[in-house]
């Protein structure tokens, strides 16, 4: 038996360890609200109404968090890494397409959350939310862990100071340059050669 991957050690606890029917219909309901950004747009849109003053900053902010969601897409589609398959063990939730690399749930969460968070919104709630959202994906075994840290690290590191125009112009350097699909294919394999310092089981 081939050694596993620290990725695919992680990923298969998450996915076995502290599972019930009810909870698992509980995370799967609650992954939900990660999908295309959704509980991260309805925010921005309900600042937007709320906070005249700053209507603009928040529909900036708004904006930057949909081009995460693009960006994050694009992504996906330069590396194309498949998502889990864990034998004996079926993802707990239905996803739009078969790729894996980053997280979208965990890239627009953790943008949402600094983006709001410097418009005024609490930063615990809102940490606690995107942790939640980007944790769902691991339990319901539809992303590796490295998907969801690449995530993470993207939406926090595109909204310190990107516009939604910026990350829209990103996407399309991104999907013309050869180099940065041989790079981003390389960051691919060197995370699937990961491996944990103990021996196959």
């Amino acid at each position: 038996m081939r050694v596993k991957s620290l990725d695919e050690r992680l990923l298969l606890l998450a996915r076995t360890r502290g599972h019930t029917p009810q909870a698992d219909r509980a995370v799967a309901r609650f992954s939900k609200l990660g999908e295309h950004a959704g509980i991260w747009l309805a925010m921005g849109v309900t600042g937007a109404a709320l906070d005249g003053e700053r209507r603009a900053q928040w529909r900036r902010a708004t904006a930057t968090v949909a081009g995460v969601y693009v960006l994050n897409t694009a992504v996906k589609h330069v590396v194309r890494r498949r998502r889990p398959e864990l034998p004996g063990l079926p993802p707990l939730a239905g996803t739009l397409t078969a790729l894996s690399f980053p997280s979208a749930h965990a890239s627009t969460s953790f943008a949402g959350t600094r983006l709001y968070a410097d418009l005024g919104l609490p930063k615990a709630p809102l940490y606690g939310l995107a942790i939640g959202l980007a944790l769902s994906r691991l339990y319901l075994g539809v992303h590796y862990p490295s998907d969801v840290l690449a995530g993470a690290v993207i939406g926090s590191l595109v909204s310190r100071k990107t516009t939604g125009m910026e990350l829209r112009d990103e996407v399309r350097r991104l999907a013309a340059d050869p180099v940065d699909r041989a790079e981003l294919a390389m960051l691919r394999d060197e995370l699937d050669e990961l491996t944990p310092p103990w021996p196959a089981d």
